[in-house]
């Protein structure tokens, strides 16, 4: 789909079909109107089509960016339905003029998103082009040069976050360890920027990361370990991102009830978007050195499997007990997060859906924030909330560190209690940080939004694409604040 942005007036620009937003219910502007609105029973809320006059009207609750992508998404979701090629809107500036354009690309894309795939029937969508016209609703003046780099910055990134949707929606007997390091392989050839090395169980062996190993012990797929890498030439920052990279997680011999395996091919997620930001950095040419470890595997039964009762040497030199099978994913990072720290980041940042108990805490729509540094938690807060993406800070209890102690190895993978599942988990993690990096690291639990049976906001059933938009605003946050 292509987004433009033209210099002309709403009414001098041609196409299929015109969007008009109605602000806070209020349908005074549109007075020429107010007989068919009676007539459609229309008071400004939601979605109504005049098909006569090939004008949609949709509500805008507020002039916040939130709410700006979401009347875009409304719009352009109800018009994908519609046999129509073309479609113009007014612009919505709020604050920031590039921010502004951004919100409205990512919604507009968003919309046009659906993982059809496997369906016999589809529906392709046939709008082609969206025009945005140089004509504020609220008659304010607009940078045209700003315009265009919102709208550039808002179509990367939300192709980088439908890029996480595809990988994490991909069903497990396709979307295997080899399919992602595949995918990796294919970025790299496309982003002439980004290098990919794949690393496999005779390499993990070598670097001792038998917590990792151990996970993938009972899997007919081999491991993999997967590092991305983008430098600019530019860069004064090095940042590295570690993600999970499940591709399907059964519990192992910790097995889950059928229907909590269910969706567990969205164990993936945290790997799939230190994939999706990568990309987005790259395209943006952000003036950093990201890099993006993958700790890839599946965690599978079998005779060889590996069991509760279990002592793990990590790559760290921590033993770990296992006292759970299913608390696999920190066994991942932990080695991960070994390997990454090697590479002396400025900032460490890690990406799972670790835990079932941030669900239950946040609820689907948030992603738990967690680490030493309360400046840094807080920078990203803001950061995440500007994105659109939804975080709540979840603070280290020292307590709580008792939780997660053993009486045969240096820390247990589950706690002794199920309260608090979210913070024992990352002071899991916590415990393989050296202390170098305890203040440089953030631990990001994307376990509710990173996938959800039921469409949501502006996000479809499946799939959220969670922690490409909060972690690239982030970046950008970070190189503000250097100039």
């Amino acid at each position: 789909m292509n987004i433009e942005f033209k210099n002309a007036k709403l009414d001098k620009i041609k196409a299929d079909f015109e969007i008009n937003f109605v602000q806070e219910k209020n349908l005074k502007p549109f007075s020429a109107y107010k007989n068919f609105f009676k007539l459609a029973n229309y008071k400004g809320e939601g979605v109504c089509f005049d098909m006569n006059l090939k004008k949609v009207f949709v509500e805008l609750k507020s002039l916040e960016h939130e709410d700006i992508r979401l009347a875009f998404f409304n719009a352009i979701k109800a018009i994908c339905k519609l046999n129509i090629k073309s479609v113009k809107a007014p612009c919505i500036i709020s604050g920031c003029t590039g921010q502004s354009f951004a919100s409205m690309a990512e919604g507009i894309l968003f919309a046009n998103y659906d993982f059809d795939k496997y369906k016999s029937e589809k529906t392709p969508s046939s709008l082609v082009n969206v025009f945005i016209a140089n004509d504020e609703i609220n008659k304010k003046e607009v940078d045209l040069n700003k315009g265009k780099i919102g709208i550039e910055r808002g179509v990367i990134l939300a192709n980088a976050t439908n890029f996480v949707k595809d990988i994490v929606n991909e069903v497990p007997e396709i979307y295997t360890p080899l399919k992602m390091a595949e995918d990796a392989k294919n970025l790299a050839k496309t982003h002439k920027n980004i290098t990919c090395k794949v690393y496999d169980e005779k390499f993990l062996e070598k670097e001792k990361m038998n917590a990792f190993l151990a996970v993938n012990k009972a899997s007919i797929h081999p491991p993999r370990l997967i590092h991305l890498s983008y430098k600019h030439t530019k860069a004064k920052q090095r940042v590295v991102f570690v993600g999970k990279g499940l591709t399907y997680d059964s519990g192992g011999l910790s097995l889950k009830p059928s229907d909590y395996m269910l969706t567990m091919k969205a164990d993936k997620s945290g790997a799939a978007a230190a994939m999706g930001i990568i990309k987005a950095v790259c395209e943006l040419n952000l003036e950093l050195e990201v890099h993006a470890i993958l700790g890839v595997t599946e965690n599978m039964i079998a005779g060889n499997a590996y069991k509760p009762d279990d002592v793990l040497i990590s790559r760290e030199g921590v033993s770990i007990e296992v006292r759970n099978t299913d608390a696999e994913g920190r066994l991942v990072l932990a080695d991960c997060l070994s390997y990454a720290q090697d590479l002396k980041p400025d900032l460490l940042i890690d990406m799972a859906t670790l835990t079932g108990a941030c669900v239950v805490g946040l609820g689907e729509y948030t992603s738990g924030i967690l680490g030493n540094n309360e400046e840094l938690q807080n920078a990203f807060y803001q950061s995440s909330k500007r994105s659109g993406e939804f975080t709540t800070i979840l603070h280290f209890n020292p307590y709580l560190k008792e939780l997660i102690k053993s009486k045969i190895a240096d820390v247990s993978n589950t706690a002794s209690s199920r309260y608090g599942g979210a913070i024992t988990a990352g002071l899991f993690l916590d415990k393989f940080i050296r202390k170098e990096y305890k203040d440089k690291w953030l631990h990001l639990d994307i376990a509710g939004p990173a996938y959800t049976e039921k469409a949501w906001g502006y996000t479809s059933f499946g799939a959220g694409g969670a922690g490409v938009r909060m972690c690239v605003a982030f970046l950008m946050s970070l190189l503000r604040a250097k100039k």
